[in-house]
């Protein structure tokens, strides 16, 4: 009862910390927003979509992948929480508790899902009122289910890179390299069926794209590029990896 009793415990403590923060959730939404007025307006009106895309428009067609982005910037620098908590000495006075790392480690991990879930929660809304998305009972389940997926592995990754590092400019750094290929090579802004052979190998290599095909699959009504089972396949097995590494990891931190 004590494990469960911590896992709340830090799940509430970061769920707190999130709503306290008005300036995050706002700026969370900016961004995002900005890409579907400015980017899909403005390029969208010299793009025209082909093959079973013609009934979509390009704001349209890039709102998975911003979904996705949300995801992505959001949870991945969680893990900078990590190490600002190690320079107050908030996890040394955690572990003073009688928690396992695991408990800590998936603690983290819920709280970074649930302040990811209500920024995605917030742009679907806002998709819905404002960006003719057409959301459905079914596409809406199937979304939450997908961005779920996406959120575990985001933040295990981002809690892993954090737990190693000790410096918020070396997790900067980290996290440059690793967040920008991610999100240019999952196709979430461009169609991935007509890509040359050598670049269509890294965007099949990278799991965001099949977060990105799924969501546009489920959302859109549109053909999946590599099958819905596929997706979800390597959406699940991304999650596993990233959660054996983020529980490594958090073993092997050092204070």
């Amino acid at each position: 009862m004590s494990e469960l009793n911590g896992l709340y415990a830090l799940w509430y403590r970061e769920f707190k910390v999130f709503l306290r923060e008005k300036s995050r959730i706002i700026s969370s939404l900016v961004q995002p927003i900005m890409w579907l007025v400015i980017f899909g307006t403005g390029l969208g009106a010299s793009i025209s979509l082909s093959g079973g895309l013609s009934n979509v428009n390009y704001q349209q067609f890039i709102y998975p992948g911003i979904l996705c982005m949300i995801v992505l910037f959001s949870s991945l620098f969680f893990g900078l929480y990590i190490i600002m908590d190690k320079r107050v000495d908030f996890l040394k006075e955690v572990l003073v508790a009688p928690l396992g790392r695991t408990t800590i480690f998936f603690g983290k991990v819920l709280g970074g899902a649930t302040d990811g879930m209500i920024q995605v929660a917030l742009l679907i809304i806002l998709g819905a009122a404002f960006f003719s998305i057409p959301f459905t009972a079914y596409s809406l389940v199937m979304t939450i289910i997908v961005v779920m997926l996406l959120l575990i592995s985001i933040v295990s990754l981002g809690l892993s890179i954090g737990a190693l590092m000790s410096s918020p400019e070396g997790f900067g750094l980290i996290t440059g390299f690793v967040i920008f290929p991610l999100f240019f090579l999952s196709g979430a802004l461009f169609p991935t069926k007509s890509l040359p052979a050598w670049l269509g190998i890294f965007v099949a290599l990278n799991p965001v794209s099949y977060a990105v095909d799924a969501l546009r699959t489920v959302i859109l009504g549109v053909s999946s590029t590599y099958g819905i089972a596929m997706d979800f396949a390597v959406l699940i097995g991304f999650a596993l990896v990233m959660v054996l590494v983020g529980t490594w990891a958090f073993k092997r931190m050092k204070f």
